[in-house]
Order: structure tokens, then sequence, then C-alpha cells
């Protein structure tokens, strides 16, 4: 879902990166420092999992984890992302960095909203695992809507690829919902602490 260098129009960058400064700005007001070891873990675990492509057809998809990372850290997932897809804009060339901003309301803002959104069922058993694959898969689909919209916003060319976009990622947030859920039944087994303190603090 990364969006290059190069394709996105003037004002469209310039809203992205506006929108983006904004919300890292609150979020790391709201940045619990004292569990910045789970902040760098998640940031670490989005930055590989989005490095692991399946090809679709004539493109290619990968997980992206970020309803998880959104239930976990709340407003944290803001600059834990952010880091994560300024290093592979650097290291790989995935996205771009004139696109960052854009990049970073695509992928975090819909992890924050999906999290919080949905953190309250997770942190009940009876609705744990459905509330878990909501989070995981609608948090894909808001990001593919925000991929379709920056890409629409930027001129009458892409609306075929935006409408191809959100086709190509329905497998996908099926599959991230199924992996997040299957997390989410992890962790409350192995360390349920981490739902207890990040978002919560955020």
């Amino acid at each position: 879902m990364h969006i290059s260098d190069g394709v996105l129009s003037a004002p469209v960058l310039a809203g992205g990166a506006a929108a983006a400064a904004a919300s890292l700005g609150w979020s790391l007001r709201k940045l619990p420092w004292n569990h910045l070891m789970e902040v760098g873990l998640l940031s670490a675990a989005f930055f590989v999992a989005s490095l692991v492509h399946f090809p679709v057809g004539p493109s290619s998809v990968h997980l992206i984890m970020n309803g998880l990372i959104g239930a976990i850290l709340g407003w944290a997932a803001l600059p834990a992302l952010s880091v994560a897809l300024f290093l592979q804009a650097l290291l790989f060339q995935f996205g771009g960095l004139s696109t960052l901003g854009v990049n970073i309301c695509i992928m975090a803002l819909p992890a924050v909203l999906c999290g919080r959104c949905f953190r309250p069922l997770l942190l009940r058993e009876k609705t744990r695992l459905p509330g878990a694959f909501l989070c995981g898969s609608l948090s894909v689909a808001c990001s593919g809507l925000l991929l379709a919209l920056f890409l629409a916003l930027s001129g009458d060319i892409f609306f075929a690829s935006a409408g191809a976009v959100l086709l190509i990622h329905i497998p996908v947030m099926i599959l991230e919902g199924v992996v997040t859920a299957v997390m989410v039944r992890i962790i409350f087994r192995v360390a349920p602490e981490m739902f207890t303190s990040p978002a919560e603090a955020a």
C-alpha cells in the first residue's frame, strides 16, 4: 500500500504531509515514554511484516498488521508506524520520502481509529476473536480506501487504479483479520499485559 514518489500531485502531497505532521505531533504528546520498548518492538514487527510480499495477479500484497498495533499502542501507533515507514522508504525504496506523509496517513491513521474502536471488544473474552478479526480486516479496508482517495484526488487518470487497489486488497483484508485474531489469542495467553498499558496510557 505504499505510494511511490512522482505519483501524487503536489497539493495531495502537501495535504498528506500536513495531516501526518499534525497527527504525529498530537501522538507524541500522548506517547507513554515508559513503554517505548513495546512501541519499538511493534514498529519492528510492522517493518518486517511489510517486507514479505505475496503475488496477486500482476501486483503483490503484504500483511500490514496496523490494526493489531493500533489496538495495543493506541495513539503511540503513529510514531511506531512512522519510523518503520521512514526506514522502509530510506533503505528499500518502499514508498518514497516525498510521499511519507501520505503513507503515514494511509497506514497509521486507520491503525489508531480501528484500534481505539475495537480495543474494548478485545478486552472481553466473549468478543475477543470477532473483535480482533474486525480490527485487522477493517484497518486494511480503511487503508485501502485512503489509498484510493489519495490516488483519485491526484487526477482522473488514477480512478481505475484506485478501484483496482481496493479489489486486490479484499483477500488481504480477510487474511489480515484471521492473522490478527490468531495473534491476539496468543498474546492474551502469553503476555496479556501488552493490552493493559500502552494504549490505555495513550
